[in-house]
């Protein structure tokens, strides 16, 4: 008779069993939490990198408003803004943004590599803070204008321009997406001198150069609020303004019924070239 062989198994002891089990689990917790760190580490890092990416891509004349010994000097660098010894030419538009006129002015400089700049309403930058956006990232000097453009309201006092031009700040910091932007330098409203608000204006001017913020008006202009709406009236009329000024800030409108402003432009931009001028901005004298 043949018995056959029975193979018996070794039970395991239990105790074994639970240390095991133990130390697995202690050691998928540590791989896990070594990932978890890794990953937040990854982020960190990446984050970190993006943000410096960013930073090193940003418009350099950003850096200017971080800047406090040139912060300083803005009011007396504008104020010699009319005087130079080679031909120069300022773009200013005033009452802005709109959209039926600020965008093809925008493209219209793009076209021809041509820098300007706008004299915003505050308002107006809340109501198209994309256009103004724009218009900084595209290098054009984003000032202030004031944000009602209320004579009543804006030279009731000297304080009260401050005012409105402080809240035309914060709206042109939020338009642009950057909080350290500040203009710093003012158009007042129907210009610095003259009319029933002169002494305010006058005592204005000294508390905005207490702030560190210019002023500015113009010595040419295309007539274009004063009902001009001709291209060839406009630009005779901006030429005899101009007359034979080396450094000259012409005055013109993009405000949403100014259409023939944009519509003056490219022959403006051509005769201003063939007389020689060069193309600058605020940035150009903030150097």
């Amino acid at each position: 008779m043949t018995l056959d062989l029975i193979e018996v198994k070794p039970h395991l002891n239990v105790k074994k069993v639970v240390i095991i089990t133990i130390v697995l689990i202690l050691i998928i917790s540590l791989i896990s939490t070594a990932i978890f760190f890794g990953v937040r580490h990854y982020n960190k890092n990446l984050s970190i990198i993006e943000s410096d990416i960013l930073a090193k891509n940003k418009p350099t004349h950003e850096l200017f408003f971080l800047d406090n010994a040139k912060k300083n000097k803005i009011v007396e660098r504008v104020s010699h803004i009319y005087n130079s010894d080679y031909k120069r030419v300022f773009l200013t538009f005033d009452d802005g943004p709109s959209k039926s006129v600020t965008i093809p002015i925008l493209d219209i400089l793009k076209q021809n590599n041509v820098k300007a700049t706008f004299f915003v309403l505050g308002s107006n930058a809340e109501r198209y803070p994309e256009i103004v956006k724009r218009a900084y990232q595209e290098g054009h000097y984003i000032a202030n204008h004031s944000f009602t453009h209320v004579y009543s309201n804006i030279y009731s006092s000297p304080q009260a321009v401050l005012d409105e031009y402080n809240r035309t700040e914060t709206a042109i910091k939020k338009a642009i997406g950057d909080q350290t932007y500040n203009s710093r330098v003012f158009r007042f409203p129907g210009g610095t001198s003259g009319g029933k608000y002169a002494d305010i204006k006058t005592e204005a001017v000294n508390l905005l150069n207490q702030n560190s913020v210019a002023h500015l008006d113009w010595n040419a202009l295309t007539a274009d609020a004063a009902g001009l709406d001709n291209v060839n009236d406009m630009m005779s009329y901006v030429e005899s303004t101009m007359g034979n000024k080396n450094s000259v800030v012409i005055l013109m409108h993009d405000i949403g019924t100014k259409k023939s402003t944009y519509e003056l432009l490219p022959q403006l931009i051509q005769v201003l070239k063939e007389k020689g001028y060069v193309f600058e901005n605020i940035y150009d004298i903030l150097k």
